[in-house]
């Protein structure tokens, strides 16, 4: 971790921390001193051959709100108010110190610009972070909104991708100026320092509030290699992405299975009970919003099935409780199932070894879903086999399931329907056949095969991030 010096300098990488100096007698008991926020920013290349480095004014933000959260708070002297990474081009570990900073900060806060939505080391801090929030919620039954993104430039809503359009904020809070000029703007002139510091403080505040009442427990760290970017698409469309449930209800379980897991429809079946509260379509719904896709629900019984040689409508992801093989027609259905190949389908089979009963039964229900399914179980990537022999807990479904969203959407460009629009009046050479329109979102969607290790701007050099 960073270590807290006072002038946040460091030997060939610089990684800001500010204290206030003072410890309080609350303070030297609280345990918690982690840090308050990470501030997520997209690095501006300098124009031209010189010229003063771009991104000094946002360590001149950092290091206002870091100043004002430890008025704010009886963090100890030494402790991180927030957490920033300025030069994560030199030195070594730079992954791993991201990592640990967003499994144990507090709020997320984004500094939104054009450049910052176009960033893909940005969008991987983003689903780090929303992951932790969404594990909170599976575990509490509760919401954990601990994402408060700031203006640095401001851009209409329509530009920015559905994570960033869904937040519930009001930037209006932070003053009429704030809204129309940013912060960028607002530190940038003299004339607006008053409406800065009153931004700045405001900001602090939100932030502070949002920490206290949120209590996001801290997280694994993650692996930079395989993470995925919250910012899926770059044009204007939608990216459909449909979960389908096979798994029993609590009225047609097999006989003396026991009823804890499951609810009165396919869609609460909670196979990492105890530890989530929540049903899995749910969390797997909001990871894959979370990857900016239009995610939707259904049960395996109440799909129809698609006819012969039907092209697909969407990508698609099957999430499978083994014991569901128990019910003689569901096993039929997904054997027909299985019989036509869509690679666009994932299958994910969650897998609960803490329940005694599915351990016991483990290998006899293996083989009955590889004899049942047995063109599912072997297609598509490493990461697609894996899921589909079995994902044995929360967290390990939140860092598999990326991977076969990401299969099932690149196969379902392979494979969805191409037509040749009507040639223009006077064309000569016919017109090259173009993806159909459900299609037209899913041409950005970003690959996750960086190196782990690798700095970012080994990928971008006009994107290195904080």
């Amino acid at each position: 971790m960073a270590s807290p010096c006072p002038n946040g300098t460091r030997a060939r990488r610089r990684v800001f921390t500010q204290d206030g100096g003072r410890v309080s007698d609350s303070a030297q008991r609280a345990p918690d001193h982690r840090p308050y926020f990470f501030l997520s920013y997209a690095h501006t290349p300098r124009y031209g051959g010189g010229g003063p480095d771009p991104d000094m004014w946002v360590e001149r933000l950092f290091r206002d709100l870091c100043g004002h959260v430890m008025a704010m708070t009886d963090l100890p002297a030494g402790a991180p108010a927030g957490f920033m990474d300025r030069e994560i081009r030199s030195g070594e570990g730079w992954s791993e110190r991201l990592g640990e900073a967003l499994a144990t900060c507090r709020v997320f806060v984004p500094l939104f610009s054009p450049r910052y939505f176009a960033s893909e080391m940005c969008g991987k801090e983003w689903y780090a972070f929303a992951q932790r929030a969404i594990y909170h919620q599976a575990k509490h039954n509760r919401s954990a909104e601990a994402i408060v993104p700031a203006l640095w430039v401001p851009m209409p809503p329509e530009h920015m991708p559905g994570p960033a359009k869904r937040l519930q904020f009001n930037h209006r809070d932070f003053g009429d100026r704030y809204v129309t000029d940013g912060l960028y703007g607002l530190i940038k002139l003299r004339i607006f320092a008053e409406e800065y510091e009153a931004a700045v403080y405001e900001l602090a505040k939100r932030i502070v509030s949002v920490a206290d009442s949120t209590r996001v427990a801290p997280g694994s760290p993650v692996d930079y290699g395989l993470a995925p970017s919250a910012f899926g698409r770059t044009s204007g469309a939608s990216r459909p992405m449909h979960l389908t449930i096979a798994a029993p209800t609590r009225h047609d379980l097999p006989e003396g299975r026991a009823p804890d897991y499951y609810g009165k429809q396919s869609q609460d079946w909670n196979p990492y009970h105890p530890d989530s509260a929540r049903p899995l379509a749910y969390i797997a719904q909001d990871l894959v919003r979370s990857l900016d896709y239009q995610a939707t629900v259904s049960s395996f019984d109440h799909e129809l099935p698609p006819a012969p040689g039907q092209p697909p409508g969407r990508p698609e992801i099957l999430l499978v409780d083994r014991w569901a093989l128990e019910d003689d027609d569901r096993c039929a259905r997904l054997a027909a199932f299985d019989a036509t190949p869509r690679p666009w389908v994932g299958v994910v089979v969650a897998w609960n070894r803490e329940d005694p009963q599915s351990r016991i039964s483990e290998a006899q229900l293996v083989e009955k879903l590889e004899r049942t399914m047995p063109h599912q179980m072997s297609q598509g990537r490493a990461a697609c086999r894996a899921a589909a022999r079995g994902v044995f807990s929360m967290e390990a479904f939140g860092q598999i399931l990326p991977q076969v969203v990401e299969a099932a959407a690149q196969e379902y460009l392979r494979h969805a329907t191409a037509f040749a629009p009507s040639p223009s009046p006077g064309a000569i050479r016919p017109v090259r056949a173009r993806l159909a329109g459900p299609t037209a979102g899913f041409g950005s969607t970003p690959c996750t095969s960086a190196t782990r290790g690798t700095p970012p701007d080994a990928e971008d050099t006009d994107d290195s991030q904080s």
